[in-house]
């Protein structure tokens, strides 16, 4: 089973599991500010659930491509949308600043 490091956890999975659903179901604090409430819940449309993913996870289909293409979030960012990513294998998540998680600063890694 595929192992996740997120907020200092570290969460069991299987392998194709929803990073969003598993992060959620496991107490991680996924969202931002005001986008704790205000979230698309999945959908893949808002990009609040944005992300910094290391390890082995599903390519970036369409949907996703498209919302990190657009602002506030930058393409040349190393960032995934949780709600659009599979986890294939052991991966570590991190979890930037501002509402969507577009920002520079570290609020958690995947020590915590």
């Amino acid at each position: 089973m595929p192992q996740i490091q997120a907020q200092g956890k570290t969460i069991e999975c299987d392998r194709g599991a929803n990073l969003r659903k598993v992060l959620l179901d496991n107490d991680v604090e996924l969202y931002n500010g005001p986008a704790k409430a205000f979230n698309c819940h999945g959908l893949g449309t808002c990009g609040t659930c944005t992300v910094e993913v290391e390890g082995e996870v599903s390519e970036m289909q369409g949907r996703e491509k498209a919302r990190l293409s657009l602002p506030p979030h930058s393409p040349t960012k190393n960032r995934r949308l949780a709600c659009q990513t599979k986890v294939l294998g052991d991966v570590k998540v991190k979890k930037y600043n501002k509402m969507w998680g577009q920002g520079d600063e570290t609020l958690w890694t995947e020590r915590g």
